[in-house]
């Protein structure tokens, strides 16, 4: 190791948004993290589908799309560009993927979709992405604005994406399993 002090990855982890998280583009939020070193962080939302049909923006891709077949909300940031994720088991994936994390990978979208065709897990399209400048989003790490879990191939291509914020803390093994049961609007409690 050299002295230089290195920021812990944690690519292809999920950031849930912890309740008490104010800031409305990610009320109840499940990030999926693709990319985070000491230049900042960059991810997409995986419970945000929008009404928009996947088949209405990019048709050659539309039939490797997941159910629901359409376009996520990945964030804030750029939603006028498409970020392609997919879920390729097995140790090499085809031209026009790149391995993120695990089974979990970028599409290149400008890719012929029959280069991935058979390969390809499952495929989520997702509008714009959630960014983090170096250090940001360690600063709310320490504010408890997001909890940190282990991300599953299965939350990517999630069929019920309103559900996944529950379901992905019920899953865990401590005290985060409580917020589960956490009221949408505490003011009703």
């Amino acid at each position: 190791m050299s002295g230089m002090t290195e920021v812990s990855s944690l690519t292809g982890r999920l950031l849930v948004a912890a309740p008490a998280l104010a800031d409305p583009n990610f009320d109840r939020a499940v990030v999926l993290l693709l990319d985070h070193d000491d230049e900042g962080s960059l991810g997409v939302i995986l419970n945000r589908p929008t009404p928009v049909v996947v088949e209405d923006i990019l048709e050659s891709w539309a039939a490797l799309a997941g159910e629901p077949g359409v376009v996520f909300q990945g964030g804030p940031v750029a939603l006028d560009s498409a970020l392609g994720v997919a879920v390729i088991p097995g140790d090499e994936g085809p031209l026009g993927w790149r391995r993120v994390y695990g089974a979990i990978g970028l599409v290149d979208l400008e890719a012929p979709p029959e280069l991935l065709g058979g390969a390809l897990g499952s495929l989520r399209i997702f509008a714009g992405y959630a960014g983090w400048g170096p250090g940001q989003l360690e600063d709310e790490l320490q504010d408890g604005a997001w909890y940190v879990v282990e991300s599953e191939p299965g939350d990517v291509s999630s069929p019920r994406p309103e559900s996944l914020w529950r379901s992905v803390l019920r899953r865990q093994r401590n005290e985060l399993a409580m917020f589960a049961t956490y009221p949408d609007d505490p003011s009703m409690n």
